[in-house]
């Protein structure tokens, strides 16, 4: 049914989804003005990947509209392309325990005026239950990121995957300017 050959990552390895969740971001095009993100949806009841998203990987949003695309809803048009649904309803198709891995927590406010990664987790009525983060979200662009509070509240557990902060920076920062020091 997969549509590309995905490694083979162990059952319940959090990192190891994680660390090709890293990869997968590393596809994305580095810019000062977005964050380079990879996502990764899985079937946890048998340890597959269902689909994979990076930040601007797919030109154009589910209704043909050109924009910035964000990992998790590329994740997300790919399988509603994959059959043939609109992407609200891939819900319907998802496996009952998927989980979504992303390098850094879904979005909660878009400056472009988009939907929301949160809002599209949300929108698809608890099909994912699960959404594992590497990185809380850099005040950057539109400063506290209320995300993970909102999955929370809706019964989403939001888990984050310790460890590999400092490459997921890296990574998701690409293209913006080396500052000295935290920032």
């Amino acid at each position: 049914m997969a549509e590309h050959s995905f490694p083979s990552i162990a059952a319940g390895d959090h990192k190891g989804y994680m660390e090709y969740a890293i990869s997968i971001a590393k596809l994305s095009p580095p810019a000062p003005t977005k964050f380079c993100v990879g996502a990764v949806l899985v079937d946890h009841t048998n340890n597959s990947i269902i689909s994979t998203g990076y930040s601007l990987e797919l030109p154009r949003d589910s209704l043909g509209d050109p924009g910035t695309t964000h990992a998790e809803q590329c994740c997300f048009i790919k399988v509603a392309q994959r059959f043939d649904l609109p992407e609200e309803r891939i819900g319907e198709v998802l496996p009952e325990n998927t989980a979504l891995y992303t390098t850094m927590e879904p979005c909660n406010e878009r400056l472009s005026g988009n939907r929301t990664c949160v809002d599209r987790i949300l929108r698809l009525g608890g099909a994912i239950k699960t959404v594992y983060v590497g990185i809380k979200e850099p005040e950057t662009f539109i400063g506290q990121n209320e995300g993970r509070k909102r999955l929370e509240e809706a019964g989403v557990v939001v888990s984050v995957v310790d460890g590999l902060k400092d490459r997921i920076m890296e990574v998701s920062m690409a293209g913006h300017e080396k500052h000295g020091g935290s920032s």
